[in-house]
C-alpha cells in the first residue's frame, strides 16, 4: 500500500497525537484525500466526533470550546483566509493547522500575525496533496483537465493555475515517498514540456533542499506525457472489471453512485469500491467481465453457507458465536449485495447498448488492419437503431484516427451518416479529434506499423492467436513502460529537463516516515524544520 499508506501515515500523525475530543476541517480537496484512505469509524477511533467543510465553518459562530480542531487543507490563499477569519474570533479550544503542501512565507506571516489569542498550538505541512485511489495510482480530481491540452482555447491564468496544482500534486507525491525523479517528457507537448520544466525548477532549484533526499540505487523517472499520443485508449469500451464500472457506472472518490439505477435500500445508493477495502473487489478488479460472474456466484454460494450455519442456533453458545461474528456477516451480506447489484446493471448496459458487438469492431479498428473491411463493419453499426449515438461517435473517432490519410472519400460518408443519425454529435468533433490527435501530431508508434520491433511483435501475437477478442488492444502506454524498462526510450522523443542524475550516497536512512514540514512562532519570529 505504497501510496494509500503515505497517506493514512499522515493522517494517523495529525491525530494520534492530540489527545480529547476533536473536529477534522477539510475542504473541498482534502475531503477527497482522507476519504479514499480513512473510514468514518476509524476517524472515531481516533476521537474525531466531527468533520466539516472549512467554508462552512466560517459561516457559524457556535463556540465550541471544549474541542480541538484539527485543520488540513491545501495552502491556497482561499483557506488562509478562511483559517485568518477563525483566528481572530477562535470557536475552538485549540488548533493545528495542518497544510497537504508547500505554505509560501507570506501565508505564514499572515496566519502567525492573525493568532493574537496564541490558541495555535503547530502548523505543519503533511504532504498528502493526491487522492491515493490504490495502492500505486492516484488522481488530482482535476475537472475537466483535458482541455489544458490545448493552450490555444485556454484562459492563460486558469492554464496557470493548473499547471500549479499538478505540480504541486507531483512535488507532494515525491515528498511524501522521499525520493527526487529524473523528469522527462514528450517532445510533442508543448503543456507537458511547461509541467516538467516547472516540476524541476521547484525540485532542483527553489526548494533543492527540501528534495535533497539520500539517493536509491535506481532513481525514479517522471514522465509527462498528454493523451494526445494515445487517444485510442479511451474511446474503447473496457471488459474488466474496475474499468467497467468506471466507464459504465462511474467512480468518484473510490465511491460508487447507484441512485439513478433502481429502487435500491438507503445503505446500497451509494457503495464504496476499494481494492483496499474490500478483498473481493481486490481480488477481481483486474479480471474480464466474463469470469466475473461465476467468481461472484461463488461468493453468492459462500454466502448462503454462512447464512444457513446462522439459521441452526441452537445453544447459549452458538447465539453467542453468531452475535461475536454478526458485524463481519453484516459486512459480507453488504459486499454481496453490492457486487451482485454492480454486475447485474452493467449486464443490462451490455445488453441495451449492444456493447459486445460493438468492441469487437473497436478492436478490429484498434489492433488489426483491413481499411475495406472496417468501413463496412463501421456502416454496419451506424445503420443499426440499437447501437447508442455515444458508440456511434466513438466507432467513427476510431475508424478515423486509424484510416485518417488511406481513406478521405470514405471517412466523408462515415461523417455524413453520423451527422444524420445522431444529430446532436456533429462530424465537427470527429474533426477536432484529428487535428489535435492525428497522426501529425502524435510522437509514439501507436497503432505497431512504422518500428520494427512493433511489426515484429504484432506479427507474433497474430501467429500465437487472441485469446480474448475483447481485450487483444495494448495501450500505448505498456509499450512505453516496456521501453523504459529497457532502456530503450528515445531521447529525441522523450527529452530529459533538469539534473538527471542525484548526488549523494545509497539510502540506508531507518526513517520510515514520509517527510513534513513544520512551522512555529514566537512573538513573530518564524522558524522551519523538516524531518521524517
Amino acid at each position: 500500500m505504497v501510496l494509500v499508506s503515505a497517506v493514512r501515515d499522515y493522517i494517523n500523525r495529525m491525530l494520534q497525537d492530540i489527545s480529547g475530543m476533536k473536529v477534522l476541517i477539510l475542504d473541498s480537496h482534502t475531503v477527497s484525500i482522507v476519504s479514499v484512505a480513512y473510514s468514518q469509524s476509524e476517524l472515531l477511533q481516533k476521537e474525531v466526533f466531527l468533520v466539516e467543510l472549512v467554508d462552512s465553518i466560517s459561516k457559524s459562530n457556535e463556540s465550541m470550546s471544549h474541542l480541538k480542531a484539527v485543520f488540513f487543507l491545501r495552502p491556497t490563499s482561499e483557506n488562509i483566509q478562511h483559517l485568518r477569519r477563525q483566528l481572530a474570533s477562535p470557536r475552538f479550544g485549540e488548533y493545528h493547522l495542518f497544510f497537504s503542501n508547500l505554505l509560501k512565507d507570506t501565508q505564514i506571516h499572515i496566519l502567525a500575525d492573525s493568532d493574537e489569542q496564541e490558541v495555535v498550538q503547530q502548523v505543519q505541512e503533511f504532504y498528502a496533496d493526491f487522492v491515493a485511489i490504490d495502492t500505486y495510482h492516484f488522481t488530482l480530481n482535476v475537472p475537466s483537465n483535458h482541455i489544458y491540452m490545448l493552450p490555444a482555447v485556454v484562459d492563460p491564468s486558469n492554464l496557470q493555475h493548473f499547471c500549479d496544482r499538478v505540480v504541486d500534486g507531483i512535488a507532494a507525491i515525491f515528498l511524501a515517498l522521499k525520493r527526487r525523479p529524473i523528469i522527462r517528457y514528450q517532445r510533442t507537448s508543448d503543456i507537458a514540456k511547461r509541467i516538467a520544466q516547472e516540476t524541476a525548477k521547484l525540485m532542483y532549484q527553489q526548494e533543492s533542499g527540501l528534495f535533497d533526499f539520500r539517493r536509491t540505487e535506481i532513481s525514479p523517472l517522471l514522465l509527462v506525457v498528454d493523451r494526445r499520443d494515445d487517444p485510442v485508449t479511451p474511446l474503447l469500451n473496457q471488459w474488466t472489471y474496475q474499468a467497467m464500472v468506471h466507464e459504465l457506472i462511474g467512480i468518484q472518490d473510490n465511491k460508487v453512485d447507484l441512485r439513478n439505477i433502481g429502487k435500491l435500500p438507503q445503505d446500497q445508493q451509494e457503495v464504496v469500491l476499494s481494492s483496499e477495502q474490500d478483498a473481493f473487489f481486490k481480488a477481481n478488479m483486474y479480471e474480464n467481465f466474463g469470469d466475473i460472474g461465476m467468481n461472484i456466484k461463488q461468493l453468492v454460494d459462500e454466502f448462503q453457507q454462512i447464512a444457513k450455519s446462522n439459521q441452526n442456533i441452537q445453544t447459549i453458545e452458538d447465539m453467542a458465536k453468531f452475535v461475536d461474528n454478526y458485524p463481519e456477516y453484516r459486512k459480507m451480506q453488504g459486499n454481496v449485495s453490492k457486487h451482485v447489484t454492480l454486475v447485474t446493471e452493467m449486464s443490462k448496459i451490455v445488453e441495451e447498448r449492444k456493447l459486445m458487438l460493438v468492441s469487437q469492431t473497436e478492436q478490429d479498428l484498434a489492433c488489426n488492419g483491413g481499411q475495406v473491411t472496417a468501413f463496412e463493419a463501421v456502416t454496419n453499426l451506424l445503420n443499426n437503431e440499437r447501437i447508442s449515438d455515444i458508440d456511434r461517435l466513438r466507432l467513427v473517432m476510431l475508424y478515423a484516427l486509424r484510416y485518417e490519410k488511406e481513406s478521405p472519400v470514405q471517412l466523408m460518408q462515415l461523417f455524413n451518416k453520423l451527422a444524420s443519425q445522431s444529430p446532436k454529435y456533429k462530424p465537427g468533433l470527429v474533426q477536432f479529434l484529428l487535428k489535435q490527435a492525428g497522426v501529425d501530431k502524435r510522437t509514439g508508434d501507436l497503432y505497431g506499423n512504422r518500428d520494427l520491433l512493433n511489426i515484429a511483435r504484432n506479427m507474433a501475437r497474430g501467429l500465437k492467436g487472441i485469446e480474448n477478442v475483447y481485450t487483444q488492444h495494448q495501450p500505448l502506454l505498456f509499450q512505453t513502460m516496456e521501453s523504459i524498462s529497457k532502456g530503450r526510450l528515445k531521447d529525441v522523443d522523450y527529452p530529459f529537463v533538469g539534473n538527471h542524475f542525484q548526488q549523494g550516497s545509497i539510502d540506508t536512512s531507518p526513517c520510515h516516515y514520509a517527510t513534513h514540514g513544520a512551522w512555529s512562532w514566537t512573538r513573530g519570529t518564524l522558524r522551519k524544520t523538516i524531518a521524517c
